[in-house]
């Protein structure tokens, strides 16, 4: 059996020989998101079909495409769709994206997603700054055989989302007069969405959002050692008190409409991040 460590390194391999291009940054898209790396110049597109051992996703609006190209003097590589536990795949498929960023040197990951907002504060088209999550799916990337060259066994998870990334985007916000909120994302396998039953219980342990994807490629990038900035638009709000059904055409058309706030953070993140921050981590 091929290990995926393998596959990963000829994937790499194949998208560094056809683009001639290894980003240091890196993009990740979620549901109703695809167009929040429009600031891109695109030097070069491939279908998730045409790349080595890649899966192809099979969600609504997960275009299936990686992009490569550049803002200003940064070289930056694009996932439009990402893989889900619940369409079927594996943990070590799901975050197959980030074991080829890892073989690529990726440095900074920005992983985005649509969810939905448990906090009572906020509204529908917030944009929530992660600030951590709780695994609640039952699955993680790690387990199973350990590839020692992509981290260490039990890596530490008291500081999955970069501090400086999540400070930086705050700030874009205000400046850009968004409404940002800051806060703990849950994330479940999906894909029925939540009873209030379920709410009340998520509300309890601390989560402020909720969503089916995100936890898996993050722990990946603790792993490997890649900064990570998690942004998420709320899409509606629960209240298992006066439940309203949601759909997932309402929850794209939400994610689709703030989708250019999302965009101008991303492109002011991007052009805010030193040079010495693609080397690895910044000193203290």
């Amino acid at each position: 059996m091929v290990s995926q460590k393998h596959k990963a390194t000829e994937t790499a391999r194949f998208i560094i020989e056809k683009s001639g291009k290894s980003p240091k940054i890196a993009i990740l898209t979620g549901t109703g998101l695809k167009d929040i790396v429009a600031f891109m110049n695109v030097s070069h597109s491939f279908e998730y079909g045409q790349l080595p051992h890649f899966p192809v996703s099979t969600v609504q609006t997960h275009l299936s495409r990686l992009l490569i190209g550049h803002h200003g003097q940064k070289e930056i590589m694009a996932f439009q769709g990402r893989f889900h536990l619940y369409e079927g795949y594996s943990p070590k498929e799901v975050v197959f994206p980030v074991r080829v960023m890892q073989e690529m040197g990726v440095k900074i990951l920005i992983v985005s997603n649509a969810s939905g907002g448990l906090n009572s504060s906020f509204s529908a088209g917030d944009i929530m700054v992660i600030s951590d999550h709780i695994n609640l799916t039952g699955e993680n990337p790690l387990i199973g055989y350990h590839e020692e060259s992509w981290g260490i066994r039990f890596p530490d998870m008291s500081c999955a989302y970069d501090g400086r990334l999540l400070s930086f985007a705050k700030k874009i916000g205000k400046k850009e007069k968004f409404k940002m909120q800051t806060g703990v994302y849950a994330g479940l396998k999906g894909p029925s969405l939540e009873t209030p039953a379920e709410v009340r219980f998520l509300r309890v342990i601390g989560a402020e959002s909720v969503g089916f994807s995100t936890v898996q490629e993050v722990i990946a990038s603790v792993h490997g050692s890649i900064r990570v900035l998690g942004l998420s638009i709320i899409t509606n709000v629960h209240n298992p008190d006066d439940p309203v059904p949601s759909t997932v055409e309402e929850i794209i058309a939400v994610a689709e409409n703030t989708a250019p706030k999302l965009e101008t953070i991303i492109k002011q993140v991007i052009e805010g991040i030193d040079e010495r921050e693609l080397s690895g981590y910044p000193d203290n």
